[in-house]
């Protein structure tokens, strides 16, 4: 396994350190630059604009983010990078840009979003932004198939799977039982290889999670801890949190 020890030795800022009270926004430049006045490490998300660009950004559309509409994969990066985040002067920023911004000063850890369709073109991008990054620096995706593109495509940098242990929330309606088994089981280990795992907080304690971090040494992150109830659970049966609402 490849998981350096920076991967669990600060609290992960979700989304970057983000506080919609101060106008500042997930996932934005002031949200980045927030994380790093604190040292604390930064998770942020990724995905494609039109034009095959990896932009910052979480949602699928645009609204409730943006002062636009609609989905955010219609628009080609200028055009995204033209939109003001909702409530102030920051834009949408692209990979590259995060990576100059953040330049080494703290860990990054990327999650690459997916449409769940096979399509690797988001960690093919990801590969040729992060060729020559020398600042610390991880991929994961709640899809196993980008984790094991991310393993062919860039097996230097550590890649995590995001998962949770049942998948019953209404948004993974789409995958069937089998596929929710074998995922929150970690059926798909031996393709995927993951260095760590990020599990959903609420979902802890997970046996399977347990067991790989017994028998594999897989550092557990785990997400996104907003309560002094989640910050005991993340205390108890993972490595470090991924944080959002507080300052630990």
């Amino acid at each position: 396994m490849n998981a350096p020890a920076w991967l669990t030795a600060r609290p992960v800022a979700h989304r970057a350190l983000h506080d919609a009270a101060r106008g500042i926004v997930e996932n934005s430049p002031s949200a980045v630059d927030a994380a790093i006045a604190r040292d604390y490490a930064i998770e942020v998300d990724i995905q494609l604009s039109s034009d095959g660009e990896a932009m910052v950004f979480h949602d699928d559309t645009l609204e409730r983010l943006t002062t636009a509409t609609g989905p955010a994969k219609a628009l080609d990066a200028a055009a995204l990078k033209a939109i003001d985040l909702r409530g102030t002067s920051d834009r949408m920023m692209t990979l590259a840009e995060l990576l100059a911004r953040v330049a080494g000063r703290v860990p990054l850890i990327i999650e690459m979003k997916s449409q769940f369709d096979g399509d690797e073109a988001i960690a093919v991008r990801a590969a040729e932004v992060l060729a020559g990054y020398e600042g610390p620096v991880a991929l994961m995706s709640f899809d196993p198939d980008l984790v094991a593109s991310a393993r062919r495509l860039t097996p230097a940098i550590p890649r995590g799977f995001t998962m949770e242990r049942r998948y019953d929330d209404p948004e993974w309606d789409f995958l069937a039982p089998g596929t929710k088994f074998a995922w929150g089981n970690l059926l798909h280990v031996p393709r995927t290889r993951p260095d760590f795992l990020a599990h959903y907080v609420k979902d802890l304690p997970s046996p399977a999670v347990s067991l790989a971090r017994r028998s594999l040494n897989l550092p557990v992150l785990t997400w996104t801890v907003r309560t002094a109830e989640d910050r005991a659970t993340a205390a108890r049966h993972a490595d470090q949190m991924i944080f959002e609402g507080f300052l630990p």
